[in-house]
C-alpha cells in the first residue's frame, strides 16, 4: 500500500509530498542498522559463545534440561550458539518484525527450526504456560540488550520482568554481570562541546549568557569513539573508578538509584568531564570479559577490538569546578531505567546504593536544545571564528545593512560588533531566536540586532524597515541538515531574497565547492560489509534483507558520518567535483559533473568521502571536511564539527596491484529537489 507523506526538504526548505510504501520506515531502519557491525565483531561473538557453552555445561552438570530464553535475538545467532552448545530448546524473542522474519529464515537455513522458536514480541509481552509463548520458564537467560550507556535500550526493565515472569530462580545468565567505569578529567576539547566560551572579536569579548553558563545541559549521552581522542587532549584528575555492577543472574531492579566512588584528586585542574564505559563478564568466575574500554587503556592499543554498536560515553558535569591535588572527592553516578548522569561532590554526601538519587539534569536555557554538542565545539573554535570575523571585517562598513541566514548563528552579532549600520537575523525557530536574544542581552546589544521570525520567502521590505540588504551572510549552518550539501539551503534562501539585495550586495560565503576523495577505512567499512558466514553460522538471509532495503530506496545515497572518529587512508588526492555560485540565483537546470581521478595509493577502496568547502572571499576558505592536505601516506585529518558524507561501495575495490586504476564519478545537482545524485566506480586498466 502506498501513501503520500510530507517531508521537509533540508536543502530547499520546501515541504515535499512523496509517495512511500507503508514499509518505508522498516527498510530505512534496516538499511542504516548496525547489525553488520555486531556480526563482524568477532571479540563479542567469541566471548558470548564461550559464556553460553559454560552456562549450558553448568545446567547439564546439574542433570537438568537446558531451556534458553534469548531476549533481543536479532539474527538468532546466540540461540544457534546455545543449541550447538547442547541446549535442549531456545525461545528467541525479537520485537522488530523484519528482524524476527530474518531470524526465522536464518534459523531454518542452519537447520535449527526444531529447537529454536522465534517470538515476535517485546519480552514483557511474552507469556508462559500450556497456551503461552513459552511452555516453561527458562533456566538460561541470554541477552544482548545493551547500548553504549549499557542500560539505554531498556535492559533493566527487561531483566526485571524476565526474572519475575520468564526464568527460574537461580538461572544462569549470559552475560553474568556488568560493571560501569568512570574517570574524572579536565579537557578543553571535550568541555567545548558543552558550554559556550567567551569569544574575542576585534579586542572585545562576547560573553555567554549566564543562563547558558549555569545550565546542566542536554541529558542525552554523548557517545563517541573515545579511542580517537588523544590522551594529550585531557588530563585525568582521578583514578578509573568502578561505579557499580549488576548481577544478571539475580533479580534486577529498574528503580532509580545512585552509586558513589570516593577518591583523592590525582592532580589540580578544572573538573569538567566524566569519561565512562563498561564491561561484561560472560561467566561467574570473570574469566571471560568483553570490554568497551578505549584503545589507549590497552598495553597494545592495536589489539583493542573495534565496534561501533558499543562505544564510550562522555558526560559533562553541570558546572566545572576547580579541584586541588589531594582533595577528597566523591563522584556519583545516578540512573533511572534508561540513562545515567554524574555529579561531583567535595566529600562523600551520598552513600552507595542511595534510593533517592538527584533529579536527572536537563537543559533550562534552551541553548543545549538548539545547538548540538558538535555545534558548541564549532562556535567555540577560535580559528574558525577568526576566519569569519576577518571575512566580515573586509566587507562591513558604517553604512552596511546585514542579514544573517543560518540557525542560531553568531555572525549577525559579529557584524554588529564590527560596526554595521543595521543588522537583521532570520531565525525561523522560536528557540533559536530566544537563545540569540539571550546572547544579545548578556552583552547589552539588545538593540544592535533585530531578529526576524520570517521564512526567507516571506520576508518583505517592510520587515527590513525599507532597507535593502548590502551584506547577506551565512555560515551556512541549519539544524535540519544531515548531509554536507543540505546546507545549500543558504543558496535557496539567497534566491528568495534576491529582490531585497542591493545591486552590488556582498554574499558571504560567495560560493561552495563539493570535494571528494576515495578512501580505505580502517574499520568503518564493517558497518556495511556483507556477513555471509558468522562464527560458522550462515546468516546470508540477513545480507539479503539489508540488500533488499538498500534496493528499496530510489537510489544509492551517501551517509553522514563524523570521520574524525573513523580513521581512513586516502587512495586518491582530494578532488573538487562541483562548484555552487552563490553570487547567482539557483539555476533552473541541473548541474552535472563527470570525470575521473587516479588512484595513487594501493589499498582496498571502501568508498568515497565527500564534504563542502565555503569560499568566504578571495583569501579565506572554510573546510567542513579535510582540515589539512592529505599526507604522502594518505593520512586524513577531518573537521571535528561537521559530519561528512560517505558513499560506500557494496563490495570494496582491490587497488593493490593496478597502477593505472582510477576513480570515475558522475555527480548531478537537481535544483528542483536540492538532491545530489552520484555514482562512483573504480576503473582498472
Amino acid at each position: 500500500m502506498k501513501t503520500f507523506c510530507g517531508r521537509a526538504n533540508p536543502a530547499t526548505g520546501a515541504l515535499d509530498w512523496v509517495e512511500e510504501s507503508e514499509e518505508y520506515d522498516y527498510h530505512q531502519e534496516i538499511a542504516r542498522s548496525s547489525y553488520a557491525d555486531m556480526l563482524h565483531d568477532h571479540d563479542r561473538n567469541e566471548k558470548y559463545y564461550q559464556g553460553i557453552r559454560a552456562a549450558v555445561s553448568r545446567v547439564k552438570a546439574r542433570g537438568e534440561k537446558v531451556i534458553v530464553l534469548d531476549i533481543g535475538t536479532g539474527t538468532g545467532l546466540l540461540s544457534m550458539m546455545a543449541v550447538t552448545a547442547g541446549a535442549d530448546y531456545c525461545y528467541a524473542v525479537e520485537v522488530f518484525q523484519p528482524m524476527a522474519d530474518a531470524a526465522v529464515r536464518i534459523v531454518k537455513k542452519n537447520g535449527f527450526s526444531d529447537k529454536i522458536k522465534i517470538i515476535n514480541k517485546h519480552s514483557t509481552e511474552v507469556t508462559v504456560g500450556p497456551d503461552g509463548d513459552m511452555q516453561s520458564r527458562a533456566n538460561v537467560l541470554i541477552t544482548e540488550l545493551f547500548d553504549t550507556e549499557l542500560i539505554g535500550e531498556g535492559a533493566l526493565p527487561s531483566y526485571e520482568h524476565a526474572h519475575l515472569n520468564l526464568v527460574q530462580e537461580g538461572c544462569e545468565a549470559v552475560p553474568h554481570r556488568a560493571r560501569v567505569y568512570a574517570q574524572l578529567v579536565e579537557s578543553e576539547q571535550l568541555w567545548s562541546w558543552a558550554q559556550l566560551q567567551p569569544i574575542e572579536v576585534d579586542g572585545r569579548t562576547l560573553l555567554p549568557p549566564p543562563a547558558v553558563v549555569g545550565c546542566a545541559g542536554a541529558h542525552s549521552v554523548c557517545d563517541i569513539q573515545l579511542s580517537q581522542v588523544p590522551q594529550q587532549r585531557f588530563t585525568p584528575l582521578g583514578p578509573l573508578c568502578t561505579m557499580f555492577s549488576v548481577d544478571f543472574s539475580k533479580p534486577v531492579s529498574s528503580s532509580p538509584r545512585s552509586h558513589t566512588s570516593s577518591f583523592k584528586a590525582q592532580s589540580s585542574g578544572q573538573a569538567q568531564v566524566v569519561l565512562s564505559w563498561w564491561d561484561i563478564d560472560m561467566d561467574p568466575s570473570g574469566s571471560t570479559v568483553c570490554s568497551m574500554a578505549p584503545s589507549w587503556t590497552y598495553p597494545d592499543p592495536q589489539s583493542a577490538p573495534w565496534r561501533d554498536h558499543w562505544m564510550q560515553s562522555v558526560y559533562f558535569l553541570p558546572v566545572d569546578r576547580k579541584v586541588l591535588e589531594g582533595e577528597e572527592l566523591s563522584l556519583t553516578v545516578s540512573h533511572d531505567d534508561y540513562s545515567l548522569w554524574y555529579s561531583l561532590h567535595p566529600d562523600s554526601q551520598q552513600g552507595t546504593g542511595s534510593k533517592d538519587p538527584p533529579c536527572r539534569p536537563c537543559c533550562v536555557c534552551q541553548a543545549h536544545l538548539v545547538w548540538t554538542r558538535p555545534r558548541f565545539g564549532e562556535l567555540n573554535d577560535c580559528q574558525r571564528t577568526q576566519s569569519y570575523v576577518s571575512a566580515l571585517r573586509s566587507v562591513i562598513h558604517a553604512e552596511s545593512v546585514c542579514l544573517g541566514v543560518s540557525d542560531g548563528s553568531l555572525l549577525p552579532v559579529f557584524a554588529h560588533m564590527l560596526g554595521a549600520k543595521k543588522v537583521f537575523s532570520l531565525e525561523s525557530s522560536r528557540m533559536c531566536k530566544q537563545v540569540i536574544e539571550q546572547v544579545l542581552n548578556a552583552n547589552s546589544m539588545k538593540e544592535g540586532v533585530k531578529i526576524l521570525g520570517n521564512r526567507p520567502d516571506q520576508l518583505s521590505s517592510t520587515d527590513l524597515a525599507g532597507e535593502q540588504i548590502s551584506v547577506l551572510m551565512g555560515e551556512p549552518y541549519f539544524s535540519t541538515s544531515l548531509l554536507p550539501w543540505h546546507s545549500l539551503f543558504f543558496w535557496y534562501c539567497r534566491t528568495s531574497l534576491a529582490h531585497l539585495l542591493t545591486p552590488n550586495a556582498t554574499i558571504l560565503p560567495r560560493s561552495a565547492t563539493l570535494y571528494m576523495v576515495a578512501v580505505e577505512f580502517q574499520n568503518l567499512w564493517r558497518i556495511r560489509a556483507p556477513c555471509g558466514s558468522c562464527e560458522g553460522f550462515d546468516v546470508g538471509p540477513m545480507d539479503d534483507m539489508v540488500q533488499t532495503s538498500l534496493d528499496f530506496r530510489e537510489s544509492r545515497e551517501a551517509e553522514p558520518h563524523p570521520l574524525w572518529e573513523y580513521p581512513c587512508r586516502a587512495l586518491t588526492e582530494s578532488k573538487a567535483v562541483m562548484k555552487f555560485d552563490f553570487l547567482q540565483c539557483v539555476p533552473e537546470q541541473p548541474i552535472s559533473s563527470k570525470g575521473s581521478i587516479p588512484i595513487t595509493r594501493r589499498g582496498r577502496c571502501h568508498g568515497v568521502a565527500l564534504w563542502m568547502e565555503y569560499q568566504l572571499n578571495d583569501d579565506i576558505t572554510v573546510s567542513l571536511g579535510l582540515t589539512k592536505p592529505v599526507s604522502e601516506e594518505g593520512a586524513c585529518e577531518w573537521s571535528l564539527h561537521r559530519k561528512q558524507g560517505v558513499y560506500f561501495f557494496r563490495l570494496p575495490w582491490d587497488c593493490s596491484g593496478d597502477e593505472d586504476a582510477s576513480l570515475c564519478y558522475a555527480v548531478t545537482f537537481e535544483p528542483s529537489t536540492g538532491d545530489i545524485k552520484m555514482d562512483f566506480t573504480v576503473n582498472s586498466q
